[in-house]
């Protein structure tokens, strides 16, 4: 009698680059590509991604942070709070060569991987800042802070308004649940004096959507 032996172990395939790649990543698309198959090669090996992220890498992770960059102020400065693997602000470095990019991550591996690719894709308009984003609060501004699944908005809020100079935007990538996470944070939000609240729908026709929650930082008033 013969046993057949089934691998328990499934085998994932990348998924391929979507064809509205080139449109959201327009100049940057080269080295959006290089950023790619650099996380396909190594991402799961050092812990950045998770196995089952290789079908889903290019719409659910590069091109969702992709979305953000025409949110972003022509020759502005952004601390992206969280960066982890580079989402989103490795992505926004990439697409929009015309801010500075400062990502804050606490992890030391990932400062590594974050370092090692501003020099492999030559990337001079950002730079890491190792550790948690309150360690630099009052250490500089910032035009736009941006995050992407780091926590509920009430963790969120304390940690990266006081980073956003005054008329700052706060701009995070959020879920499904976000309009719920916005009920519950109603009370760092007046404590942070955020104005303008709001929720976007963003990619509609393009892509996968995301939804943006997007708020103004106003500490002094008439």
């Amino acid at each position: 009698m013969f046993h057949v032996k089934h691998s328990e172990h499934k085998q994932t395939s990348p998924e391929l680059e979507p064809d509205c790649a080139v449109e959201l990543a327009g100049a940057g698309i080269d080295k959006l590509r290089a950023f790619a198959t650099d996380l396909i090669e190594r991402g799961e090996q050092l812990g950045l991604i998770g196995p089952q992220e290789l079908p889903r890498l290019w719409t659910r992770h590069l091109l969702n942070s992709a979305l953000l960059a025409p949110q972003l102020k022509s020759g502005g400065r952004i601390a992206d709070v969280g960066s982890g693997g580079g989402f989103p602000g490795l992505v926004l470095a990439i697409i929009r060569p015309d801010v500075e990019v400062r990502l804050v991550e606490p992890m030391e591996r990932r400062c590594a991987w974050l370092s090692e690719q501003l020099v492999n894709l030559e990337l001079d308009n950002a730079a890491v800042y190792r550790g948690r984003a309150e360690e630099f609060h009052g250490a500089w501004e910032v035009d736009q802070v941006t995050a992407r699944a780091v926590t509920a908005l009430k963790n969120l809020i304390p940690l990266t308004a006081p980073l956003a100079k005054d008329g700052g935007e706060l701009l995070f990538l959020k879920g499904m649940n976000v309009a719920a996470e916005v009920d519950n944070a109603q009370k760092v939000i007046r404590k942070h004096r955020l104005v303008d609240c709001g929720i976007e729908v963003l990619g509609t026709g393009v892509t996968e959507e995301t939804r943006l929650f997007r708020a103004t930082v106003q500490r002094n008033s008439d």
